[in-house]
């Protein structure tokens, strides 16, 4: 096997960390594996059945210390898949929106977030996190492979791709979470970057929603307001 490079942004691959998510790259997206690599001292139950996994998706098992040691640097990584990096098209009736999120710890957690709450649609407004980093692919727990991620250079391109009814969450939103009834269908949440929120120039372009909170805070945490969109508009 030829020598795998560590994780470029540039590059053709990239690195699910850890034995969960590279589970769920083989159950998802077999047809992008390249190989899995596992380290000698894993020994469990889990393992085996990946291995399994693996022989039934006709996916390469390599046992390379060496390797896992120098792409993960975390003395705890057992397990690394590597796998193609592609593109995909959203495809469903209800999306979520980011823009220009920075955090790849939050991204990932939002991805699995969004997974569980049904939504299978992920648009990424650029300058942007790559979302493809070893760092997402782990926060994510493997949800990135069970969705649909699009990115768009603006968002004025994003608004103008789609006539879905669109909810921007917003501290000087109008309209307060939870106060009407959402659609089932064609819409689109849209959030902002982590620490700037969405420009007030947007207000109009939808229906600006607040998630009200006492003052003893500024805003909440990105994830947490996703997680509490999601969650009203699946009640």
């Amino acid at each position: 096997m030829e020598k795998i490079e560590k994780y470029s942004k540039d590059g053709e691959f990239s690195f699910s960390l850890g034995a969960y998510p590279t589970f769920e790259l083989i159950k998802n997206m077999p047809d992008k594996a390249k190989c899995v690599l596992i380290h000698s001292k894993a020994e469990s139950e889990d393992i085996k059945k990946l291995i399994d996994l693996c022989k039934q998706k006709n996916i390469d098992v390599k046992f390379d210390d060496k390797t896992i040691a120098r792409l993960s640097n975390k003395e705890n990584c057992f397990v690394i898949g590597v796998f193609k990096k592609y593109a995909s098209k959203l495809n469903s009736n209800k999306q979520i929106v980011l823009v220009n999120p920075s955090d790849m710890g939050n991204l990932g957690t939002i991805m699995r977030t969004i997974v569980g709450f049904g939504y299978t649609d992920l648009a990424i407004i650029k300058p942007a996190v790559d979302y493809f980093n070893p760092k997402v692919v782990r926060a994510s727990m493997g949800a990135i492979f069970m969705l649909n991620i699009a990115e768009f250079d603006s968002f004025d391109n994003y608004l103008n791709s789609n006539n879905y009814q669109k909810f921007l969450f917003m501290l000087d939103g109008k309209t307060s979470l939870g106060s009407f009834i959402p659609p089932k269908k064609n819409y689109a949440l849209i959030f902002g970057n982590e620490a700037h929120g969405i420009d007030s120039k947007f207000l109009t372009a939808g229906t600006s929603v607040i998630i009200e909170h006492n003052k003893k805070i500024d805003s909440l945490n990105l994830p947490i307001s996703v997680g509490m969109a999601v969650y009203e508009f699946n009640k």
